[in-house]
């Protein structure tokens, strides 16, 4: 069943039936019978259907931005900020894509070659709820412009905003049949992927999601693109202003609840001004972030996605600090709704649980380094490798550290974040392939090798 609960109230508000096993098979065979027409479409017609997505989705992104507070808790005013990114990632696809798919010729050994970019065929996305927009629009921009056609399955808490878009992409000119949705079950993921008409899976979501659709993908070679969990390391080598870095900071940290995949969870602070940090960071978390209603415009601090996930957070904040942790700010749950303060820990050791897991909420865990290669050493200590961010006024510097994290993004001076044309993913356990950018068009494509 997919159920839409306001994560502020506990209440629930929508229910939708699963998909039955024929209406998930119907929607292969459609998906399946529309690849050979869509795919022979122009590159050009197919980007200005893409570029009519963009402006529709600018449209409507007051009505989408209360679909996600209401399903999942996202702040509103973050939600209209995630629309934003989303009509970037369509307009982006529809601008560059005949560029990038581009016939590209070769010289070689005894002659010449071309390598042309075309579909694979049908795929299926199997999409989060942290992010019900963006999620979607990086996957399919870039594979609707390529040719492939869609078959989505959307997280259980967000139909209503599965519905919309799909509602939008068919508006905008994309045919019923090329991007069709699925209120599929977990239960039934394995069945598609069998399929030998779907030729590809990508998943955005946890570890242990990303680990059984692997497995299943590998049984059957699907091409897989998996973005899942990290524990991005923060390092402050020093600052100019200890204010504007502590409030930066935070904001990343603290964005969309802290439930997002990249943003920064270990903070990791040089010893000369640890412990400066660790102070006012506490007093920002303690007095800016305060739990309040998502849909009011001056809210900080919105609740969980779900009354589960607030608790699975809770409960590892408790754990780390029944392991020896020290509690600086915050910690507790908050009822009704699915709220928990803003917290803040420090003395986090490897022999705790909290030291290599993902905390997926408003909880930053602060390390002391004794200098920078300790600083790297605790960075890399993890067994995810998504995103990280090194902070300090000597440009040169910031670089060196970049340079020796093992990530597939690094930031410098800002932390998270995402935009249509830099390559999002990353390394170990935090998933496999790309993203957005050039790479993200790439993923689901063919580069056949003609020689001339």
């Amino acid at each position: 069943m997919y159920s839409v609960t306001d994560p502020a109230t506990g209440e629930l508000v929508e229910e939708v039936a699963n998909s039955t096993e024929e209406e998930v098979r119907a929607a292969i065979g459609r998906v399946a019978a529309a690849y050979p027409r869509w795919r022979s479409r122009s590159v050009a017609e197919r980007a200005a259907i893409v570029a009519r997505a963009a402006d529709l989705f600018e449209q409507r992104a007051d009505e989408l931005a209360p679909i996600m507070t209401v399903e999942m808790g996202k702040r509103i005013n973050e939600g209209r900020g995630e629309v934003g990114i989303v009509v970037d990632i369509f307009r982006y696809y529809a601008e560059q894509g005949p560029a990038l798919l581009a016939d590209e010729p070769i010289d070689i050994k005894g002659g010449q070659a071309v390598i042309t970019k075309e579909p694979i065929g049908p795929l299926l996305g199997i999409m989060p709820w942290n992010f019900p927009c963006y999620q979607v629009a990086r996957f399919v921009a870039p594979n609707l412009v390529l040719g492939n056609t869609i078959l989505l399955k959307h997280a259980s808490i967000c139909p209503r905003s599965a519905r919309a878009i799909e509602e939008i992409l068919h508006a905008a000119g994309v045919p019923a049949d090329v991007y069709v949705n699925t209120y599929a079950s977990s239960r039934q993921i394995p069945a598609i992927l069998a399929d030998p008409r779907i030729m590809g899976v990508s998943l955005t979501g946890s570890e242990q999601a990303g680990i059984s659709v692997a497995a299943e993908a590998g049984k059957h070679l699907k091409k897989t693109v998996l973005e899942l969990g990290g524990s991005d390391p923060l390092i402050i080598l020093d600052t100019a202003d200890m204010d504007e870095t502590v409030n930066a900071t935070a904001t990343a940290r603290m964005r969309n609840c802290g439930q997002s995949c990249n943003a920064p969870k270990r903070m990791i602070v040089l010893a000369d001004i640890y412990d400066e940090y660790v102070d006012r960071l506490t007093k920002r978390v303690t007095e800016y972030y305060v739990p309040g209603d998502p849909s009011d415009p001056a809210t900080k601090l919105p609740p969980l996605a779900s009354d589960a996930a607030a608790d699975e957070v809770a409960g590892q904040v408790a754990k780390a600090i029944e392991q020896g942790a020290t509690l600086r700010a915050g910690g507790r749950r908050i009822r009704p709704g699915a709220f928990l303060e803003a917290t803040v820990l420090t003395d986090v050791t490897p022999s705790m649980d909290a030291y290599y897991e993902e905390i997926f909420g408003p909880v930053a865990i602060v390390f002391r380094a004794e200098d920078e290669d300790d600083a790297v050493r605790l960075a890399n200590d993890t067994p995810f490798g998504l995103g990280a961010s090194v902070w300090g006024t000597d440009a040169a510097r910031n670089r060196r550290v970049a340079n020796r994290i093992d990530a597939g993004m690094v930031y410098l001076n800002r932390a998270g974040g995402s935009q249509a044309d830099l390559p999002f993913g990353g390394i170990k356990r935090s998933g496999l392939g790309r993203e957005l950018g050039s790479a993200g068009i790439e993923e689901f494509m063919n580069k056949k090798s003609i020689r001339l």
